[in-house]
């Protein structure tokens, strides 16, 4: 038996663990830090709850850590890792040579996923793809392996981008309600609306831009819409923020408009 260790159980931790145990992996395999929300789930759903991080790294085989990332580093110093262990960094922003160096002798990965974890519905990227960690995050949705550490963090905007998609469903259904559709109808319409787009971008062989064009028809309420986000910089303003979270990533210093 593998077992899988949280150390830091905060939202995202939460989410993951309901994924883990929604996929059938027995309570048993799993154990908490004692911190955040460690000890309401492990009363909930039987999982062993560590005294203190010690215990923890000394009974898990992989440990994923979703600490927030500015505690990361000192959160898994001195724990007496051991050779063969894997530690799992969910932390956005921590480089692999700071968690390496803290964490020795074990291995280390880093995983960006996202809180659809808890519905198995999660495009969880990883960097290195260790083989150890594929059937824990294939339960968790789809794994998109990385081959470099820069790349992992550019395609960890995209767990900002997650959050600003339910920002532009919450706006679709918020219009579509103060023009007379019912709630529910609307987030249902708003949400799924995205689910279908998506499904159509990574299911068909057409390219992105084909698809779109497809539905760009001349004098077409597609182009219209588009004609409008096009006069108002959308497309600039989204590159803009998506430059800004990579800088944050790599820097901690965000972009501003004059960069």
């Amino acid at each position: 038996m593998t077992r899988i260790g949280f150390l830091g159980v905060g939202h995202l931790a939460q989410e993951i663990i309901a994924g883990l145990l929604r996929s059938g992996l027995p309570a048993s395999e799993l154990v908490l830090s004692s911190r955040g929300y460690g000890p309401e789930l492990a009363a909930r759903h039987g999982i062993d709850l560590a005294t203190d991080n010690l215990e923890l790294v000394a009974v898990a085989d992989i440990v994923l850590l979703a600490t927030r990332p500015c505690d990361a580093v000192a959160a898994v110093t001195g724990l007496g890792w051991r050779s063969g262990q894997i530690l799992v960094s969910a932390c956005a922003g921590v480089q692999l040579n700071a968690l390496r160096a803290a964490a020795a002798p074990a291995q280390v990965a880093r995983i960006m996923p996202l809180t659809a974890s808890s519905l198995g519905a999660s495009p969880t990227t990883v960097y290195p793809d260790l083989p150890a960690l594929r059937p824990l995050l294939e339960r968790l949705g789809s794994v998109i392996p990385l081959s470099h550490e820069a790349e992992f963090e550019t395609a960890t905007v995209s767990a900002a981008i997650y959050g600003w998609a339910q920002m532009l469903i919450g706006l679709g259904r918020d219009w579509s309600v103060a023009h007379g559709m019912a709630p529910d109808a609307a987030r249902r319409l708003a949400a799924e609306t995205f689910v279908a787009a998506g499904r159509m971008i990574a299911e068909r062989p057409e390219t992105g831009e084909a698809l779109l064009q497809s539905l760009v028809t001349p004098g077409g309420i597609t182009e219209c819409g588009l004609q409008v986000l096009t006069a108002e910089g959308v497309e600039a303003s989204w590159q803009l923020a998506c430059d800004a979270v990579l800088a944050k990533l790599t820097d901690g210093a965000p972009v501003g408009r004059g960069a």
